[in-house]
């Protein structure tokens, strides 16, 4: 019984690592879809890449930062109950290869190829997976810190904070030192409209993170009797209250629309194990109205060009589902209660801080030594030509 127990456990967290590792097929065509086409190559290269480049850092060295324990010892003991631990590594490794995934969007079109892949090494094997290991693992006494203040752990289920909020907030220094897209914006104050270059494969995208996030949401039980079927439900709900606020504040737009279930399931993520479908829905319309709101507010006003909006849809609507889990998962508001509203304002408010410190620290030095930036030709020829030489559809035969 202890055996088939131990295998089970070892399928549903297996699963939940493929589904998760799915959704970053969902980030490359998302931002295959929104970049312009001569950088649409680069798109599908970085994020595969920057995966594999993940796997091998949060293997030798993450893994160990957040959880204190390390895989170099023998395939037989590693093998240990049906191979669980391996599996769960693969599970946390998929969440953590998403923060380059993220940061991905940010920086496209004009960010450098190997200069992203150094970030992506120390913020997979150091920076996320130091606050990765205070939320998850108890690390550095802070959570029993927060708990004794406020008489609650920070509560972060399947990660608004721990994910989405740090990548989002470790965006958001990258594309400012970096600056925005050449001829972005003009001397004489108009902003040149960069549209979309493939909405079918945008929606492609937007479709395949959908389905995956529900392996990323219920599978973040990583046992089966934890399984809860409220996380599902709650999920499916916010994925709908942000598509429907996203099409009322995005006026029909398309790429606002693929955008709107992704907001809504960033915000889901932190109390999708406590809040009522009714308050799910109405946080993942909050967070769908935000990121209309706040990527038309950087893009247009603030002039911060961050090409898929990564900080309004991870930074910001990650940041609101920390909260909004004090708030939705109380039972005065038809959750299951155990949380406090302060301890996920603490939280949350540590996770923001952490990275955009990290951030500003890890590009800055990057900008300062190596460089973050694609020259000017190169830009204008795009990054396909100048990194990859070769288009997404080359019309012709080229001889080196």
């Amino acid at each position: 019984m202890e055996a088939l127990k131990q295998g089970s456990n070892a399928l549903f967290i297996l699963l939940g690592g493929i589904m998760v590792l799915a959704m970053h097929a969902g980030f490359a065509f998302l931002e295959l879809g929104t970049v312009r086409k001569k950088n649409q190559v680069n798109a599908l290269a970085k994020i595969l890449v920057d995966f594999s480049v993940s796997t091998v850092v949060y293997f030798a060295v993450g893994y160990g930062v957040a959880y204190g324990t390390h895989f170099f010892v023998g395939a037989e003991e590693l093998a240990a109950k049906n191979g669980y631990e391996l599996v769960r590594f693969f599970f946390l490794l998929t969440f953590a290869a998403a923060i380059p995934a993220i940061i991905s969007g940010g920086i496209a079109e004009r960010a450098r190829f190997y200069p992203q892949l150094i970030a992506t090494a120390v913020i997979v094997g150091f920076i996320y997976p130091f606050f990765e290991g205070i939320v998850w693992n108890q690390h550095f006494g802070v959570q029993a810190w927060i708990k004794s203040l406020t008489g609650s752990e920070f509560h972060d289920f399947a990660g608004s904070v721990v994910v989405h909020a740090v990548g989002g907030w470790l965006a958001l220094p990258a594309v400012i030192l970096l600056g925005a897209r050449r001829n972005r914006y003009r001397k004489d104050g108009a902003v040149s409209a960069h549209p979309p270059s493939n909405i079918p494969f945008l929606a492609l995208g937007a479709w395949i993170l959908i389905v995956g996030w529900f392996g990323f949401n219920v599978m973040s039980a990583q046992t089966l009797d934890k399984i809860s079927g409220l996380v599902a439900v709650n999920s499916l709900m916010a994925m709908v209250g942000g598509t429907l606020a996203a099409l009322v504040f995005g006026k029909n737009d398309p790429g606002f629309l693929y955008n709107g279930p992704l907001a809504g399931l960033v915000a889901v993520c932190a109390g999708s194990d406590l809040m009522h479908p009714l308050g799910a829905l109405v946080v993942g319309g909050v967070a769908g109205g935000v990121f209309v709101v706040m990527f038309t507010l950087t893009q247009n006003k603030w002039k911060i060009d961050d090409v898929l909006g990564v900080w309004p849809l991870h930074g910001l609507c990650g940041t609101w589902g920390g909260i909004a889990a004090g708030l939705f998962g109380s039972k005065a508001l038809g959750g299951l209660g155990g949380v406090s509203f302060s301890a996920q304002l603490i939280g949350s408010t540590m996770g923001v801080a952490w990275a955009l410190l990290a951030g500003f620290v890890v590009y800055g030095t990057l900008k300062a030594t190596m460089g973050l930036r694609l020259t000017q030709e190169e830009e204008f020829e795009g990054a396909d030509l100048s990194i990859h030489r070769i288009g997404a559809t080359p019309d012709r035969e080229v001889t080196w």
